[in-house]
């Protein structure tokens, strides 16, 4: 399981309930003002003392756009690290899978320079041809474990993204 470190200001704002169904009520959404009081029947001004708090705490980003009058608000990466730190496991993995995908690479860069003909001054036939390069099988095998880890990472992040009740 995945930690997620806190502060005591993170403690203090996570001390009431109604703080974390706001929480609940943003996972994997924006929402205005408006919205937030439908979901959590707050009224406006105690919903704003609430979301204010959780601003400060880091939970929530409040998303101010030049020229219109809503404010939204959407849970930061430590709120969403709290509601799902699975997400953690997501993102090593794919990082692990484009490191190997780059060493396939790497692999099929080695095995064309390792092809490439060397003509022999005074040699009129090419030599003739050796067993196949390791790099070949190596390039191979990665682009394989590549293609697995990307797909099992995508399945995961999907079924994260999926909203639970």
């Amino acid at each position: 399981m995945t930690k997620v470190s806190l502060d005591i200001e993170s403690f203090k704002a996570l001390a009431s309930e109604t703080r974390l169904d706001i929480l609940r009520a943003l996972d994997g959404k924006k929402m205005n003002l408006t919205d937030i009081c439908h979901a959590t029947n707050l009224h406006k001004m105690t919903l704003h003392e609430h979301l204010s708090k959780l601003t400060e705490a880091g939970f929530i980003n409040r998303i101010e756009r030049e020229g219109h009058k809503w404010v939204y608000y959407k849970l930061s990466w430590k709120g969403e690290s709290l509601l799902h730190p699975e997400n953690t496991h997501i993102v090593v993995l794919f990082s692990f899978t484009f490191f190997i995908f780059f060493l396939g690479i790497v692999a099929i860069v080695n095995f064309i320079k390792q092809q490439a003909p060397n003509p022999e001054p005074g040699m009129l036939m090419s030599p003739a041809p050796s067993a196949p390069s390791p790099f070949l099988y190596i390039s191979v095998g990665c682009f394989v474990v590549f293609s697995i880890l990307c797909s099992v990472s995508l399945w995961r992040y999907s079924k994260n993204r999926t909203p639970r009740l």
